[in-house]
């Protein structure tokens, strides 16, 4: 993937509810090509857009997601928190995100983020749905995870759509993960990352994108050092002139 240098956490989560239909459209209302967001499964095996495996943080709702049916999530409210101009924003399933983002024209890095336990079969089910579903007339998704369980699954079920893994630091034996896994990209936290470790899995052939950038300078040295893209809550507040 050759996609832009800058995508959307979690849509524009820093001006809009985190994961959430609003928060896409908010990003490409900021100029954002692309947005990235996480995927989980509700008890009854739909695949909704969530981080946490609480509820408590983000919706007026509180237990685990995991021992909710979808009929029980599409009842909550997932905006409030953030903004009373949010207030009845709901829980997106993934075949509704795909909609949005089909009208929208963004592209995606889809994360899979498991509950405890789910690792394969919520990336079963993610490569599933997007298999089924992703709009023509945007790119391929570029399909990332935390859990190597995951991601083996998910370069296994689609080959076709870049996978990346996801670290904090970038561990001693990285190229082996990712050969074992079949990525062809890093995600990694910014704050730990070297020229001198950015050159390395350049120079391997894997593309390089991080997370959480804030500050247009952070996101010019990255850049500088070869970085594909940075993610990022506020799309407006970087340039990549």
């Amino acid at each position: 993937m050759k996609g832009p240098k800058v995508i959307g956490h979690r849509g524009a989560a820093g001006h809009a509810p985190e994961n959430t239909l609003a928060s896409f459209r908010k990003a490409a209302e900021l100029g954002a090509r692309w947005v990235e967001f996480d995927t989980k499964l509700s008890r009854d095996g739909h695949v909704v857009i969530f981080h946490d495996e609480e509820l408590d943080r983000t919706t007026n709702g509180s237990g685990r997601l995991a021992d909710k049916d979808l009929a029980e999530l599409k009842m909550l409210d997932a905006g409030s928190w953030f903004s009373e101009a949010f207030r009845g924003e709901g829980i997106p399933t993934l075949d509704e995100t795909m909609a949005v983002l089909g009208e929208l024209g963004l592209g995606a890095n889809v994360e899979i983020k498991p509950c405890p336990g789910r690792e394969i079969e919520t990336a079963e089910a993610v490569v599933r749905t997007l298999k089924a579903g992703w709009p023509a007339t945007v790119p391929a998704p570029v399909i990332s995870s935390f859990k190597p369980a995951s991601m083996a699954v998910a370069t296994r079920l689609a080959p076709g759509y870049p996978g990346a893994l996801l670290v904090g630091e970038i561990p001693v034996d990285w190229r082996r993960r990712l050969d074992d896994l079949g990525c062809t990209g890093l995600h990694c936290d910014a704050e730990h990352l070297t020229r001198e470790q950015a050159r390395a899995v350049l120079v391997a052939g894997y593309a390089l994108r991080c997370y959480t950038i804030k500050e247009a300078a952070v996101a010019r040295r990255l850049f500088s050092w070869g970085v594909e893209a940075v993610f990022t809550a506020y799309p407006d507040r970087i340039s990549v002139e």
